[in-house]
């Protein structure tokens, strides 16, 4: 226990360093929020990708490939595609824009983008981003309490507590460069504890029989890429839901926050390829894991349906604690947490921004300078977390055996089916309106709702839906609604000649 105590003091400690640090760069607002548009291509693709994976990679995502065995590398495919799309062929696009525009949040890029005469738009996003936000926080501060409780069996309210209070006063400092420099820190410490894992685990495995005959002796399903269910529906709402987790990637704006930051686009080309290869290493890496503690925890006789129902914090810790050494299971504690704070720090600043930036600001008091704005920012952003952190206290009195990770899942569909269809038509429509823009975000919006807590409840088809999950569905209803709403409401001719000279240059 003192070796784990030691290497999360020091791992607190350097988080600390970094947040002194980052706080001697932030000169004023647009420091605090996107790092003075000067962050490298390293800093920058380790932290989109750090922020966008979150505690799912470490503990949902092992936990997904125990379950559910080889299909769950439908995920590893999904969220690939998303990223290719989103660095390869939306990134320029959406930085060239919101650099002409000098925008320094989403809603900023948005209010610019559609030359907004109100502040409907501005208000909208503002407010869903910042529901949203503070759900998908709640989330990761309660998985945050659950890896403390499972790896060091500190109580699971202390455990929240401490995982909150270092987030909070680093970022408290540092702002947006802290969030990005600590993401680089711990989405290297993510990188590597997730490859080295499985290759140690596997060398140390009895290779009587291969991982695939273990796994199609405890269940012929799980070694069928397809799903293995004798409806070919579910297998096929079953895939599409494990592979369409990557459309978040395509315009969320806690990573596109990111492409704002970054100095210029030569940086974005040499980043992509980074993102790239992180996104599938990592991936692959994780859904192995669980896929070979699932052959593991059946050869020694336990319930695997049990042991990964919370999240499965205890395929890692057993993991950890059965083939590393103990300084090794020690380091890997503070990789777990890494990605768990990655999302709550990126996640705390867009939050602030909405509040502070679109709503106070811009709305309230347009006169007022950026040093006094830098000083509510770090309240709000104090006042945010811990809203959050009642949420999460909240939810873990009132159900004790919740399935954490459905909270984190809501969390990052509801931004993503409010904001993706929004940034995506945006850049590749000409034709996309500003009506069409808000109806786009307020189906989404609308549709998470509806498809987790109306169609997934209904008899004849609940279960499909549970399969599919909230994000697609709401997707394509958003793009539906915005395309509908454009071409009833169109754009005046003078704002599409102007966006394409926009894109063009």
């Amino acid at each position: 226990m003192a070796t784990k105590i030691i290497v999360l003091a020091i791992y607190v400690s350097i988080l600390f360093l970094i947040g002194i640090v980052a706080s001697r760069r932030i000169k004023g607002m647009s420091d605090f929020y996107v790092g003075g548009k000067k962050m490298g291509f390293w800093a920058v693709a380790f932290s989109a990708r750090a922020t966008g994976e979150s505690g799912w990679l470490l503990i949902g995502l092992t936990g997904m490939g125990a379950i559910a065995g080889l299909s769950a590398y439908w995920v590893v495919l999904g969220e690939l595609l998303g990223v290719f799309v989103s660095w390869f062929f939306m990134a320029k696009r959406f930085k060239r824009q919101s650099d002409s525009y000098g925008s320094i949040t989403v809603p900023d890029y948005l209010q610019s983008h559609f030359k907004s005469t109100t502040h409907t738009l501005r208000i909208l996003a503002a407010s869903v981003l910042s529901i949203f936000v503070i759900i998908y926080v709640s989330s990761q501060i309660d998985a945050t309490g659950i890896a403390f409780e499972s790896f060091l069996g500190i109580n699971y309210f202390a455990g929240a507590l401490i995982g909150f209070f270092i987030v909070l006063i680093y970022i408290f400092f540092g702002g947006f460069v802290a969030a990005v420099w600590s993401d680089l820190f711990q989405g290297l410490l993510m990188f590597f504890g997730l490859i080295l894992l499985p290759i140690v685990v596997w060398f140390s495995m009895d290779h009587g029989q291969s991982i695939v005959q273990g796994l199609h002796t405890i269940d012929p399903a799980l070694t069928n890429i397809w799903g293995g269910n004798d409806d070919v529906w579910m297998n096929v709402f079953t895939i599409l839901g494990f592979s369409m987790i990557g459309l978040g990637f395509l315009g969320s704006p806690q990573v596109y926050v990111r492409f704002m930051s970054i100095k210029n686009e030569a940086e974005i080309d040499k980043g992509k390829w980074v993102a790239i290869v992180f996104t599938l290493l990592t991936d692959a890496a994780a859904v192995t894991i669980g896929v070979l503690a699932r052959v593991l925890f059946t050869e020694t006789g336990q319930d695997p349906e049990t042991v990964f129902g919370t999240g499965a914090t205890d395929v890692l810790n057993v993991m950890t604690e059965n083939f590393l050494p103990y300084i090794v299971v020690a380091i890997y504690i503070a990789i777990v947490l890494s990605a768990i704070m990655s999302t709550i720090d990126s996640l705390l600043i867009i939050a602030s921004s909405a509040i502070t930036r679109d709503f106070y600001q811009k709305i309230f008091r347009p006169d007022l300078k950026d040093n006094e704005l830098t000083k509510i920012s770090r309240i709000v952003t104090i006042i945010m977390a811990i809203v959050a952190l009642g949420i999460a206290m909240t939810i873990a009195l009132v159900s004790p055996d919740r399935q954490v990770f459905w909270v984190i899942i809501f969390g990052w569909s509801g931004i993503a089916a409010t904001f993706c269809p929004v940034i995506i038509l945006s850049l590749f429509w000409k034709d996309y309106s500003e009506k069409g823009a808000i109806a786009s975000m307020i189906s989404g919006f609308i549709s998470v709702i509806v498809v987790k807590f109306v169609f997934q409840n209904m008899e004849s088809v609940g279960d499909y839906f549970v399969a599919l999950d909230v994000l697609a569905p709401s997707f394509v209803v958003a793009m539906l609604f915005g395309w509908i709403f454009s071409k009833l409401y169109p754009k005046k001719e003078e704002e599409t000649t102007k966006d394409i000279n926009s894109i063009i240059k």
